[in-house]
This record gives C-alpha cells, sequence and structure tokens, in this order.
C-alpha cells in the first residue's frame, strides 16, 4: 500500500507540471487584463520547437529556451491583435489555437518517431533518499524542480511586490494607472509574453521529459485545461498549484488502475477521468463563487484599454 502511494503521488506531481506551468503564466496574463485562449497551441508550438531545436542543437536547455521564445512570440501576435488592434480577446485566442495547432501538425510531420534527448530523473542534492518524502518530491527530472520556487515566486509577487500591484492595477483598472504613469500597454504586452513563455516551457516539458518526442496533439487539452484552473484558483499561484496537483493525482490514479491490471472500470473511462474530474470542479467553484458573487476576476480582463477614451 505504501509503494502504491508513493507511486501515486510521484506520478501525480510529475504528470501536473505541464498544466501548472501554463496555468500560472495564464495568470499573470489575465491579471493584466488580456485573455489568452491560445495557452493549447502555444503549449503545441513549444513542443515542437523543443524538439526540433534540440535535434538542431544536440542540447536539452537550447530547446528549453527555444520553446520559451516560440510560446512567447506566439503571446506577443496575441497581443498585438488585442492591445494595439483592440479585436476581440476571445476571437483572437481561438484563432490563434486553431493556427498553432494546424502549423504545429504541418511542421511536425517530419518529426514524428524522431528519437531525442530527454531530461532522466535527476536526486536533488540527496534529497531523494529523504523516506517516503523524498521519492515523491525530489526523483524527478530538472524540468520540475523549478516550479517548486514558481508558484511561491508567482505568489510573492503578485502580492508582496510594488511590481505585482502594478500588474493588478492594470488589469483592475488600467484607466487609474495610467493616470498614476504606469505604461498599460506596455506592461500587458510584457506579462502576456511571460504568460506565453511559461505555456511554452509546458509544452517542452510535455516532448523532452513527460513523453519525449513529437506526436500530434500530443498536449491532448492541457491548454485548455490551465485556463479552466485559473477560474478554479480564482487567479491565485497558490490554489493553481493545488488545482495542477488535483488534475496530477487523478491522471495518476487511471494510470495506476491500468498498470495493476483493474479493469472494473473500462480503460476509455480512466482516461477521461482528469478532464470530467476538472470540468466538475470548474462547475462547483463557479457556481459557489457567482452564488457569493466574488469569482474574482481582474475587473478589465478581456476588456480593451483605449487612453483617448
Amino acid at each position: 500500500m505504501e509503494d502504491a502511494a508513493i507511486f501515486i503521488a510521484k506520478i501525480a506531481i510529475s504528470s501536473s507540471m505541464a498544466v501548472l506551468y501554463a496555468t500560472t503564466g495564464e495568470i499573470f496574463t489575465q491579471r493584466a487584463g488580456i485573455l489568452n485562449l491560445g495557452v493549447e497551441g502555444m503549449m503545441l508550438m513549444g513542443a515542437l520547437t523543443a524538439v526540433a531545436a534540440v535535434l538542431a542543437s544536440g542540447s536539452l536547455w537550447v530547446g528549453v529556451a527555444a520553446a520559451m521564445l516560440v510560446g512567447g512570440m506566439f503571446a506577443l501576435l496575441h497581443g498585438f491583435f488585442c492591445i494595439t488592434l483592440k479585436v476581440n480577446q476571445v476571437v483572437s485566442g481561438l484563432a490563434l489555437t486553431l493556427f498553432c495547432t494546424g502549423l504545429s501538425n504541418f511542421l511536425g510531420r517530419p518529426l514524428i518517431g524522431k528519437v531525442t534527448l530527454k531530461f532522466e530523473p535527476a536526486g536533488l542534492f540527496c534529497l531523494d533518499k529523504i523516506p517516503y518524502i523524498g521519492p515523491v518530491f525530489f526523483d524527478h527530472n530538472l524540468l520540475v524542480y523549478p516550479a517548486y520556487l514558481l508558484v511561491p515566486f508567482a505568489y510573492y509577487f503578485l502580492y508582496k511586490t510594488k511590481y505585482g500591484l502594478n500588474l493588478r492595477a492594470v488589469g483592475e483598472n488600467p484607466a487609474a494607472a495610467d493616470t498614476v504613469g504606469l505604461d498599460v500597454s506596455g506592461l500587458r504586452y510584457l506579462y502576456t509574453f511571460c504568460g506565453g513563455a511559461l505555456a511554452g516551457l509546458g509544452g517542452a516539458y510535455l516532448s523532452l521529459a513527460y513523453t519525449p518526442g513529437w506526436k500530434e496533439q500530443m498536449t491532448s487539452g492541457q491548454g485548455w485545461i490551465a485556463i479552466a484552473l485559473v477560474i478554479f484558483a480564482m487567479w491565485d499561484p497558490l490554489r493553481a498549484a493545488a488545482g495542477a496537483l488535483l488534475f496530477g493525482f487523478i491522471n495518476a490514479f487511471q494510470f495506476y488502475c491500468q498498470a495493476s491490471g483493474f479493469t472494473l472500470i473500462p480503460g476509455y473511462i480512466l482516461r477521461m477521468l482528469p478532464y470530467l474530474f476538472t470540468i466538475g470542479v470548474l462547475i462547483i467553484i463557479t457556481r459557489w463563487e457567482a452564488a457569493r458573487k466574488r469569482l474574482g476576476a481582474p475587473a478589465a480582463l478581456g476588456i480593451p484599454f483605449d487612453r483617448e477614451r
């Protein structure tokens, strides 16, 4: 029983990382007032770029950097349409996902089946030797450990620093932020890029660590789950981490059931569990918050800022 618990907990952490990176990035973007529904597409392009860059350079870290850069550049494309041209953010985000999905499928065909380098499990300063805790938290690949720092950093940045206050001000009341001298458009571009870079990092995690190699549609809807988790977390990084781990736990549970030969529930139903559970939690939390009339969304989310008005 202890071995099963350790296995499930360890898989829960590893399978939650891509969603956690993408969710944290989307929190920064939406806190700035920009709704980016292109997370799924940016993750796909990040995954593809990471594999292509590693095959070309032979360096895993070059692949990670390239994935983050490409994710950020596609996010800036979304930002150009939403911030500068002031088009509908929902339409732009959906178009970005459709475009990136098709582009990744087209460009990635020659890379399907190619063997690439991958991040191997690496114990962190012998902490993986600690009974029970070590194998769960400190026996992962090197793309997992930065997330342990990212979540508390994001929380501290948002709520304890002047820069986080400026970010929240831009998303809550951009007109007031503009009157005190903040560059609303510049900050929105900056945090839109940061969100895209983290989505690209989530994609790189999938293709270089979790399921190495490139496959079409390899994100399997995790970008949409990240957007749902932003609402579930009420735009809070710590709650986002809890939601991502909850998604990872359900995912790990279905892996364990399949590995242990548990056949009472069909395999395709088990594979649906993480997504069904995410949708269920999202429905519950939004209904509860709607009843209390304080969902917590930034007041200016999805609303273009026009300084002349």
